[in-house]
């Protein structure tokens, strides 16, 4: 487990610099110093180590559990946007997201684990009464991953992702009040601060 481990971060620094199509075998050897047989007994080629790297990247994000579940869809976007700038894997992960189509099909597409992930927590927002009625779950959820990946291709061409954070603020300030009930929307905070680094949470009334 530690050498497919120290394999999958070799590999995401890898596609992060050079892309899927540039990346090569022998790089990601030389940098995870294994020989070429510790890499084919975990993974059976590049693409078997994309996919593996695709797997790594939303094991990598922790959200802590909220009252409401929209502060946690909230929180997650903030959290990925925050841990990009640091975290060779996601940062990979959402690159090999955008070149899907020179190694894997439309049906393998690696945004499902992300638009999956966003449907089950505004199902259980829509199970807590925070959805407006009209909302259906999984078209939500489609689209705050489709933004997300274009905002943040945005946010690397005009500042290096350096805003990031603030531009997922602008996107949920703009989105919230078409899918959340105004009694939840009052209690939201989009402000782009997560509760570790502000030390407490933010205020629900």
């Amino acid at each position: 487990m530690q050498t497919r481990g120290t394999l999958i971060r070799a590999a995401a620094s890898v596609f992060d610099e050079f892309g899927y199509s540039g990346a090569s075998i022998t790089e990601i050897i030389n940098r995870a110093r294994v020989t070429r047989g510790a890499l084919y007994f975990h993974f059976a080629s590049k693409e078997d180590l994309a996919n593996g790297v695709i797997d790594a990247q939303a094991e990598q994000v922790r959200v802590e559990p909220r009252e409401l579940k929209l502060q946690e869809l909230v929180d997650l976007t903030v959290t990925v946007a925050r841990d990009l700038s640091a975290d060779v894997v996601l940062r990979a992960g959402i690159r090999l997201a955008v070149e899907q189509g020179a190694f894997m099909s439309v049906r393998e597409s690696p945004y499902m684990t992300w638009i999956d992930m966003c449907r089950r927590i505004l199902e259980e927002a829509r199970e807590s009464h925070e959805l407006l009625p009209h909302i259906v779950p999984a078209d939500t959820a489609e689209l705050v991953v489709g933004s997300f990946s274009g905002i943040q291709l945005l946010a690397q061409a005009r500042s290096g992702r350096d805003d990031l954070r603030e531009r997922v603020s602008t996107f949920w300030n703009h989105v919230l009040p078409g899918i959340a009930v105004p009694g939840v929307l009052a209690r939201l905070d989009t402000s782009a601060v997560l509760p570790d680094e502000s030390g407490s949470e933010p205020p629900t009334n």
